[in-house]
């Protein structure tokens, strides 16, 4: 069976590509190890390559890419969002697919590349079923059950049953301190927001970005002319998680205006392909002079970044 290719550089990259017959299938997928929809992605994929009998030349391969860890090929497929799933033939795209979706990404392997040898639904494991305990009509006595964990006659028999009753002892205090830290975190957050009238959370700084996506965003604002703050989420990994929920948004960069969430990379192009203009009231200097400033409280850890 065929298998997923793991990428770890661009050189790599290259050599597998050039090593491939013009008549070759490529899957190239593009992932992050920390979203968590790529994981899905993962498993997909090495299910979906199972189904391909290895064959000589090849007819198909798949390739695995994190989009950070090799930006410029991200970017040369212009990819702003992952899981990001590129097929190929002879130097050409000829489909790209956004998300997880397992229907969607079979459907574009196989009407480029043919059904595998699995003609089935792709072989992702089944939602895990459970059987409740219900007393059987037999004078009482309960059914068997289908469950595994808990069973009767096991260490954990009837304690999934089990209720504390109003006078056994609390296992928990009322109230955990970390919810005083989730207030002061998210104060912090409003502050830092609103710290520049453009706020960006980015991977590295504006002058070494530490990821493709970043890079881009950067670019994207220095064309516009405009000035920001901007925020090294790498150096400050309470701000990186925090960041997440705050936003709503699982990845970076993160873009905020006016103290307003606008949204990542894609969403700032889209902005600008519908309105040119979307950034005018933030203008602080000629169109490709855009400049930044980090926050005061991250201005030492940026110009050590940089």
């Amino acid at each position: 069976m065929s298998t997923v290719q793991d990428i770890t550089s661009e050189n790599a990259f290259t050599t597998q590509i050039s090593s491939l017959p013009p008549t070759t299938t490529i899957i190239i997928s593009f992932h992050t190890p920390w979203a968590a929809p790529c994981a899905q992605m993962s498993l997909i994929l090495k299910t979906l390559a199972s189904s391909y009998p290895p064959q000589t030349p090849p007819t198909i391969s798949f390739l695995s890419l994190d989009a950070e860890a090799l930006p410029e090929i991200s970017e040369s497929y212009d990819v702003t969002a992952v899981p990001f799933l590129v097929i190929q033939r002879d130097g050409k795209v000829l489909e790209k697919v956004s998300g997880s979706d397992a229907a969607k990404v079979r459907a574009a392997v196989e009407r480029h590349a043919g059904k595998g040898g699995n003609t089935g639904k792709v072989g992702l494991p089944p939602a895990l079923e459970v059987t409740r305990r219900e007393d059987a009509d037999t004078g009482g006595q309960q059914a068997a059950s289908t469950e595994t964990n808990g069973e009767e006659g096991g260490a954990g028999g009837g304690l999934s049953k089990y209720a504390p009753g109003p006078n056994d002892p609390k296992t928990a205090p009322e109230m955990s301190s970390t919810e005083g830290q989730k207030e002061e975190l998210e104060t912090r957050l409003k502050e830092l927001v609103k710290a520049a009238p453009v706020m960006l959370f980015m991977k590295g700084t504006p002058s070494a970005p530490q990821c493709g996506f970043s890079r881009t965003i950067v670019g994207m604002l220095r064309e516009q002319g405009v000035r920001y703050g901007f925020f090294n989420i790498l150096a400050d990994e309470e701000v990186r998680s925090g960041m997440k929920t705050f936003s709503d948004w699982p990845t970076f960069p993160q873009l905020y205006a006016g103290g307003e969430f606008v949204g990542g990379l894609d969403i700032v192009k889209e902005e600008l392909e519908n309105n040119p203009d979307f950034f005018a009231d933030y203008v602080a200097a000629p169109k490709g002079k855009g400049g930044m400033a980090a926050p005061e409280e991250q201005k030492q850890s940026a110009t050590a970044s940089a």
